[in-house]
């Protein structure tokens, strides 16, 4: 049972990252936002032990490369 919830939390995750790139593409900063607000909430931090500030760096930095 662990596994089916491990595999959710993955999935809510890969698709704000989805998400975050496609508001990159498009250059919409408030879905930028609000996917960092999601990213730095305790949520987050329930789904995962990912650094959020990590994640956002890297993000941002495929943006940019």
């Amino acid at each position: 049972m662990d596994e089916a919830y491990e595999n959710l939390a993955n999935a809510i995750i890969l698709l704000a990252v989805k998400d975050y790139r496609q508001a990159m593409r498009s250059r919409n900063p408030v879905m930028q936002t609000r996917l960092e607000k999601f990213f730095r909430s305790t949520w987050f931090g329930v789904l995962t032990k990912m650094d959020p500030e990590f994640l956002i760096t890297r993000l941002k930095e495929e943006n940019v490369g």
